[in-house]
């Protein structure tokens, strides 16, 4: 047990929790507070959305997360709101308010997460106007489940809330009181632990000293163990305040422009940078998860994860990434298609930690290209995702790297395919070439998302879609619709 201090809805507060308590736990187990609700357990249907900021940061907006699977000890020195908080008296919050005047809430179960995901929203909205277009809307109920199936009057009721009248309670710009000492003393090696380094240098000391223990960052995916394997997480280093590991650094390395990406920069911290330099990569962070999950997951904990099916690998390892990791002797940097041994293993020592990730930028005349096939469009996990990268120097296709997640045991490259394409005019038999080495290099297994035929197909008509799109352009707003 270990004591948390923190700011919930502007009264400080105090409580005492074990290192695997969630958010969602500490408010209805605790603390006796039911508004929060939970349904899925797995940061699916936003029921349990709560609102957090850094308290410190009087001017950032408050992000919405998931409780169900938000360690409650990271709330130490932040600002947590609740469905609970909004309403002065008998005035009601402006997302409150409309959602009533817009009979937006039929059952009730999701709506105190719906409401908060607005509250974010419309706090955003307060402190820097923008237009609400449907992208941007859809972008913050996008992790919000209506069971009840009343999307139109919820979007109504988004629409609306702006006319209302509000003014922020006295405790909004609030600041919890700075704890005196830190009260997680490390303990017996044996025992629970929820160790919380604020450097590099700390982080990787502990990572030695607890080589047992779990590393976790947004938890968007380890918590699952806790929620659905019903399993303890009793000792856990939380690499979050790690200020190292928050930063984005525009430089050379290798010979390469790009950028050095901390290992606990957010997919929602990532956006900016995507947008601008790669676009296919933006849109794709807004399929791998909701708005929720984008305020929490990471770019290191998505490769720490090793999964065959995770995301961002196969377009790191198209884009050529490195890794830089760490521990208490040093750094070491690899190229991150080396940093896959097998199923959910990785180069990484027992002591050491993924500390950063190089992304080059795109060469001049490069492209990158991103599809991912899933079940369901947005916030699901990937059957098949390919990534391309490639560049066109006099009608030849040079630099081809191409790589696959949801195709073998880890995300991988497409070497031989790579090879078969490499200095080659666009032709139809030189892709078609390029399937037959495509079918001799990957084997695919079958499970529940998707049977080893259907990857194989699949992957085979993703390098179809490239060659329709390279050779047809004009076609490629066409097969984007059809594809979503």
């Amino acid at each position: 047990m270990a004591t948390i201090e923190f700011l919930l809805n502007g009264t400080p507060k105090q409580c005492d929790v074990s290192p695997d308590t969630s958010i969602l736990t500490l408010l209805r187990d605790h603390l006796g507070m039911k508004g929060t609700k939970e349904g899925c357990a797995s940061g699916d249907c936003g029921a349990c959305t709560v609102a957090i900021r850094h308290p410190t940061e009087v001017a950032s907006a408050f992000e919405s997360v998931n409780a169900c699977i938000t360690p409650a000890h990271q709330l130490k020195g932040r600002h947590l709101v609740t469905v609970e908080g909004l309403a002065q008296g008998e005035q009601l919050h402006p997302a409150q308010q409309a959602m009533v005047e817009c009979h937006a809430s039929q059952c009730g179960f999701c709506t105190p997460g719906i409401v908060m995901s607005l509250f974010t929203l419309h706090t955003a909205q307060q402190q820097h106007p923008f237009a609400l277009t449907p992208e941007r809307l859809e972008a913050v109920l996008g992790g919000n489940l209506c069971r009840c199936t009343g999307y139109r009057p919820i979007r109504d009721a988004a629409l609306s809330m702006a006319q209302q009248p509000w003014q922020a309670p006295a405790w909004f710009d609030a600041s919890p009181p700075l704890s005196a000492a830190d009260k997680t003393a490390p303990p017996a090696d044996s025992a629970p632990l929820f160790a919380q380094p604020s450097t590099l240098t700390e982080l990787t000391k502990a990572r030695r000293r607890y080589p047992d223990a779990r590393l976790v960052a947004g938890a968007t995916d380890l918590w699952l163990e806790t929620t659905q394997r019903l399993e303890a997480l009793d000792q856990l280093i939380d690499v979050s305040r790690v200020n190292e590991l928050q930063q984005i650094a525009e430089t050379t390395f290798q010979h390469q422009p790009g950028w050095w990406v901390g290992a606990g920069v957010t997919y929602r911290q990532l956006e900016p940078l995507f947008e601008q330099h790669f676009p296919t990569f933006a849109h794709l962070l807004h399929r791998l998860g909701s708005q929720q999950i984008r305020n929490r997951g990471t770019l290191g904990g998505n490769i720490a994860n090793a999964s065959p099916i995770g995301d961002t690998p196969p377009v790191l390892m198209a884009l050529n990434a490195w890794v830089e990791v760490a521990n208490d002797d040093g750094v070491r940097q690899l190229p991150l298609d080396r940093f896959f041994i097998d199923y959910k293993q990785t180069a990484l020592a027992a002591d050491e930690v993924i500390s950063k990730v190089f992304i080059p930028a795109l060469k001049d005349h490069a492209s990158l290209r991103i599809w991912k096939l899933s079940k369901r469009r947005e916030d699901d996990i990937s059957a098949v995702l390919g990534a391309f990268c490639y560049r066109w120097e006099d009608g030849i296709m040079r630099d081809v790297r191409i790589a696959f997640g949801g195709m073998a045991a880890t995300p991988k490259r497409a070497l031989n395919t790579e090879a078969v394409l490499e200095g080659q005019p666009l032709s139809k038999s030189g892709f078609q070439a390029a399937q037959q080495a495509l079918d001799d290099e990957f084997q695919p297994m079958s499970d529940v998302r998707g049977s080893q035929h259907y990857r194989q197909q699949a992957a085979r008509n993703l390098l179809e879609r490239l060659y329709l799109t390279l050779s047809a352009p004009n076609q490629e707003v066409m097969l984007h619709a059809y594809a979503h």
